[in-house]
């Protein structure tokens, strides 16, 4: 399945690279988005490395999930898609 990253997780005045906010495609609910926790998460980058995550937890009231990833996500991961396992 594939998510669509939306931001990094932040603050007022800080931004977190390695967490990211995930938004699934026909997923709008909490109740929904809860079958994804603690999955898997894989960003490919244009280069070709690999940047696994895990889903920690949801976010808002609307489905989306926060991820946590081993390294920090560069800016171009933002608006790409990621792989959930």
């Amino acid at each position: 399945m594939e998510a669509i990253i939306i931001n990094f997780r932040r603050g007022r005045h800080t931004q977190k690279p390695s967490h990211a906010i995930l938004e699934v495609p026909k997923v709008e609910t909490k109740k929904d988005s809860a079958k994804f926790l603690n999955k898997n998460v894989f960003w490919t980058s244009p280069a070709g490395k690999v940047i696994k995550g895990i889903i920690k937890a949801q976010h808002g009231t609307k489905g989306a999930l926060r991820a946590i990833f081993e390294k920090g996500l560069p800016g171009q991961a933002i608006g790409a898609k990621a792989k959930i396992e």
